[in-house]
């Protein structure tokens, strides 16, 4: 089907490899630990929708830029740990993301979008994210496949579709399990202080990662 090898058996790794966890896994429960449903969710589509510019970039082989060029793979990978332990400093320095004096002002439309931007850079400033598209879809496209990117677009597409879906889950789980201690304004301050810190922990061990 357009090119495409075993796609039940994409489907399946897929979904295995959304569930594993890593740095994005790791990025929206924190979100949603710290700042609730509405946070976990929106950071949860920001980072999908990086997926979604990898899979384009895959398809038009612009990621196979990274594996060409040592330079410009340490680059980006510099960019994104530092941009981790930004958004990490950011945190720590805030003030609670929630009140629960003021719970319909508690995630204006900017701040949303704010963690809706944050979630796709984090997930673009990560060259393993890249690679990780550029190594995995070929592996069920035919090598003599005449559909050009088309067959990258309907994998990444399955990929980003299946991703979203548990993201989204896990952002509702996370927020729910812990939406009583975000009541209590120094529990909900030092959740914040401790994603921020896992946010930075994040951008070191990317910084310090060999590949």
């Amino acid at each position: 089907m357009f090119g495409i090898n075993n796609y039940p058996g994409f489907i399946m790794a897929g979904v295995l490899l959304n569930i594993a966890p890593g740095t994005d896994t790791f990025y929206i429960i924190s979100r949603s630990i710290s700042q609730g449903t509405k946070a976990g969710v929106v950071s949860a589509l920001g980072v999908c929708s990086g997926a979604v510019c990898h899979t384009l970039f895959a398809a038009l082989g612009l990621s196979v830029i990274l594996t060409t060029s040592a330079t410009l793979f340490f680059t980006v990978k510099l960019a994104g740990a530092f941009y981790l332990a930004y958004l990490g400093c950011v945190l720590l320095k805030a003030p609670p993301a929630v009140t629960p004096q003021d719970k319909k002002a508690a995630h204006p439309h900017n701040s949303l979008r704010k963690i809706y931007c944050q979630g796709i850079l984090t997930n673009l400033l990560n060259p393993k994210v890249a690679l990780f598209f550029l190594a995995f879809l070929p592996q069920f496209i035919s090598t003599d496949s005449p559909y050009g990117p088309l067959p990258f677009l309907i994998l990444g597409a399955t990929f980003v579709t299946t991703g979203t879906l548990w993201c989204c889950f896990l952002a509702c789980s996370a927020a729910r399990t812990t939406s009583y201690l975000r009541k209590n304004n120094a529990v909900q301050l030092g959740l914040q202080k401790i994603t921020g810190l896992v946010f930075i922990g994040f951008g070191v061990q990317l910084a310090l990662s060999k590949n």
